[in-house]
Formats: C-alpha cells, sequence, structure tokens
C-alpha cells in the first residue's frame, strides 16, 4: 500500500519539476527574446540606411542624366526622375519613422538624423573642399552614419518626462522667428526672380543687400541667425526624447533641418565663398554655374539642399503660426486645414524657385 503512494508522491515531484524547469526555459526564452527585440530594433536602423543611401541615389541620378552634351532618352529620364524622388523622400521618411511611439529617444533622434540628410551632405562636401581630403565623400558620409547608428542604439534608454520643459525659450525662439520671418520672405521672393532671369534677380538682391549687408544689419542677421540655431537645437533636443504627434513630430524635424541649413549657408557664405574662394555670392554661385545644378555630379546635391530648405523654412513657420493660433481659441480642425493649404503653397514656392535656378523663364514659357 505504501508502495504506490510512493510512486505517486514520486511521479508528481517529477512532473513539478519537469514543469518547474519547462516555465524557467520558457522565462529565460521569452527574456532573451524580449532583449533581442529590443536589441535589435532593425526599423530603427532604416533612417541610417536610408541616409547611407543618399548620395549613391545622388550619383546614380547623375549617372543617368550625364552632361549637358548627352541628352538622355525618355526613359533614362524617367528613371533619374524616380531615383530623384527616392533621395526627396530620405528626410519624409525620417520624419515619418520620428512618429513611431515605441520607439526609445536614440531611435527617434536617429530618424530625427536622417531628416538633415540633404543640407548636411552639402554642408559635408564644402567641408571636405576646403579642407582638401583625399578621402571621398561618400566614405567619410557612411563613417559617420555608421557611428551615429551606433550611438542611437548604445544610447542609454533614459525614462523622459511626459513634456519636457523647455521653459521660456519656446516664446524667445518664436519671437525671433517671427522677425527673421520678413529676411526669409524677402529672400524667397528674391530667388522667385529667377523665374524672370539672372538680372531680374540682381536687382531685387542689390536692393535687399542695402539693409542686411549693411555694417549694423550683417552683425546683427547673423547674431539673430545663431540664436535661432541654438534655441532651435534646445528644442528639438528636448522634444526628440518622447513620441509626439505628427504635427510635433513635423516641427521639429523641420526645425533641425533649418538649423544645418543656416549653419552650412552661413559656411559657404562667409568661409568658403568670400574667404577661400574670394569670390561673390551671386546667381552664378548659387546655381553652381556654368555646368548648373542638374549636369553635375557635385552640384546636383544642391538640388534638394535648396528645395527643401525653402519648404522647410515655409512650412515651419506655418506650423508655429498652427501652434499660435490653437493657443488662442483656433478650432484645431481649422487650425490643421490652414496649415495644410500654407504646406502646399510651401511646395509650390519651392518648386518655382528651383524650376528658376535650373534654367525656367517665364518668358520662354508664355511663348
Amino acid at each position: 500500500m505504501l508502495k504506490p503512494v510512493l510512486e505517486v508522491v514520486s511521479y508528481t515531484g517529477f512532473i513539478a519539476v519537469a514543469y518547474r524547469f519547462m516555465m524557467e526555459a520558457f522565462i529565460r526564452h521569452e527574456n532573451r527574446r524580449t532583449f533581442l527585440e529590443k536589441r535589435f530594433d532593425y526599423l530603427a536602423l532604416v533612417p541610417a540606411a536610408a541616409a547611407i543611401c543618399y548620395p549613391f541615389l545622388l550619383n546614380a541620378f547623375h549617372a543617368i542624366v550625364g552632361t549637358q552634351a548627352v541628352r538622355p532618352p525618355p526613359l533614362a529620364i524617367a528613371e533619374a526622375t524616380f531615383i530623384l524622388f527616392v533621395a526627396f523622400g530620405v528626410p519624409f521618411l525620417g520624419i515619418a519613422l520620428a512618429c513611431r511611439p515605441t520607439s526609445n529617444p536614440g531611435s527617434r533622434r536617429l530618424a530625427y538624423a536622417s531628416v538633415v540628410s540633404p543640407t548636411l551632405y552639402v554642408f559635408l562636401g564644402v567641408v571636405q573642399t576646403m579642407i582638401k581630403s583625399p578621402i571621398p565623400d561618400e566614405v567619410v558620409w557612411c563613417a559617420i552614419w555608421l557611428a551615429i547608428a551606433i550611438w542611437s542604439q548604445s544610447a542609454r534608454d533614459l525614462v523622459a518626462a511626459a513634456v519636457p520643459a523647455v521653459g521660456g525659450w519656446r516664446v524667445v525662439h518664436g519671437v525671433t522667428a517671427a522677425v527673421l520671418s520678413l529676411y526669409v520672405v524677402f529672400h524667397l521672393i528674391n530667388h522667385l526672380f529667377g523665374l524672370i532671369g539672372p538680372d531680374a534677380h540682381a536687382a531685387v538682391m542689390k536692393i535687399g543687400r542695402v539693409v542686411y549687408r549693411s555694417a549694423v544689419g550683417e552683425p546683427l542677421l547673423v547674431v539673430a541667425m545663431l540664436f535661432q540655431i541654438g534655441t532651435g537645437l534646445f528644442l528639438a533636443w528636448r522634444w526628440s526624447a518622447v513620441a509626439h504627434d505628427f504635427q510635433r513630430t513635423y516641427q521639429v524635424a523641420s526645425g533641425a533641418y533649418l538649423s544645418v541649413y543656416i549653419v552650412g549657408h552661413m559656411n559657404s557664405v562667409f568661409i568658403y565663398a568670400r574667404s577661400f574662394l574670394g569670390i561673390p555670392t551671386d546667381w552664378n554661385f548659387a546655381t553652381g554655374a556654368p555646368t548648373g545644378l542638374i549636369h553635375d555630379a557635385w552640384n546636383i546635391r544642391l538640388l534638394p539642399h535648396y528645395a527643401l530648405g525653402a519648404f522647410f523654412v515655409l512650412s515651419h513657420i506655418a506650423s508655429g503660426l498652427r501652434a499660435v493660433l490653437i493657443a488662442h481659441g483656433l478650432d484645431q480642425r481649422n487650425a490643421d486645414r490652414l496649415w495644410g493649404v500654407c504646406v502646399a503653397m510651401s511646395a509650390f514656392v519651392a518648386a518655382a524657385i528651383i524650376a528658376g535656378m535650373t534654367g525656367v523663364r517665364i518668358g520662354a514659357l508664355a511663348s
């Protein structure tokens, strides 16, 4: 009688031990899988991969288009247009991935960083030229983005506050932006005169330079721009710590692009053109004459750089205006509609500016 009881107890104990062993193995497996999923968030690395591909997309575009002496067939033009469209999509892919609610701060900041790829690549090329680097831009570019990607995955996953504290910096940044908008609007209108011709552009620019190239105007403009860059990057860093809705994400991403764009533009104008080359920063400098923006292997990077610069500066102002209107009682739906109209107008203005810079003229279209 005792033997069967002992057998049952032994069997029951064996089952309990086996169950415990399986549960521990399952928990270890789940923990390992959770760790791997957290460690290897492949989707989080997509922005870096897209940024790495960016210069090679431009190289492929130039390989198809070639020089002005060679006119590619219609199919090749379609292929080149598609490649350029994909290159333009790199920043917007970064904006989309920055909206992921499950991303950690490092991955989110990597997505934001990829938004600035077009303007950062121009900045890198100018610096490479000035230091006469023997290393190709593409090699340096890949090394930079590999380092950024590694940092984004190795950065500590800190628990951030639900609403990052930005204090009065947001207000000061907005006020400065409102003042600088006067210069921005004039500058963009000046470029729109490129649709008439370089002479019209130069005539309008000459009028504006009486103010922003004066002994007082230029230093004030530079200081205001540097202040805007500093406060903008501060706000972008704080806000990028947590996930936001699309509107806030777009505002942060476009602001980050503009910060790098302004730094690169000032470097190109004040250091590269005036000091390094000793040449005027006129229409020929802006459009990469004599080869132009499209048919030169280096200058093609200026096309997305300029187009997105004009688009983001106007749509970023629209995002700020939307936030101010909502804060003052405007219905969010109407504010969003107004923002959408402003974004569409921003795209139209950017396309018109690029058309003028690539040789399109209003008189030629009319005839």
